[in-house]
């Protein structure tokens, strides 16, 4: 926890603010903690405090960036859906979650009798070829020959953004920009 306390300086109006302001990436300033805590009217410690709050109490996992993978060369990407016994998808997916070809992992309910899959991972590449290879290397690195599993390849991105959580527009008169 931060030495400011958990949230301590933000009123909860002023931390529903800093979540939206911080959805969809941080204003492109020099400074941006401090952008944002010109606009809520606080010290850039106190936001900075309250992002690290949320972090260490689990409620950010990570800070990150969405990268349009597209835009950087990355032509390929294939979401591999994986039947796998349910006595041994942990240990699965933390091999998935540690290699560094894997972007996504996550575990979803069968949709029995249609939909046997139940554990998720998203590989981009390149090109389909990278893809494909990258796949066989981590069937054949961890063993997963005798796993069922499907490659499905994107045709076409229609959206893509982190996660919305908090709304969708700041409240009038506030504005980072």
């Amino acid at each position: 926890m931060s030495q400011l306390g958990l949230n301590a300086q933000l009123s909860s109006s002023q931390q529903e603010i800093l979540k939206l302001a911080i959805q969809d990436g941080l204003p492109l300033t020099s400074q941006p903690y401090q952008t944002i805590a010109m606009a809520l009217g606080v010290a850039e410690e106190s936001v900075i405090a309250t992002l690290q709050d949320w972090n260490d109490s689990g409620l950010i996992k990570r800070f990150g960036l969405v990268v349009n993978h597209r835009r950087v060369g990355y032509r390929a990407n294939a979401m591999v859906v994986w039947d796998v016994p349910d006595e041994t998808i942990e240990h699965i997916a933390g091999h998935f979650t540690r290699a560094e070809e894997v972007t996504l992992c996550y575990q979803r309910p069968r949709m029995l009798p249609k939909w046997r899959y139940n554990l998720f991972c998203m590989i981009h590449g390149m090109d389909r070829g990278t893809v494909l290879g990258q796949i066989a290397s981590l069937v054949e690195r961890h063993q997963l020959e005798h796993i069922p599993r499907d490659i499905l390849f994107s045709y076409k991105q229609f959206k893509q953004c982190g996660g919305q959580f908090a709304g969708s527009a700041l409240p009038a008169g506030v504005s980072l920009g």
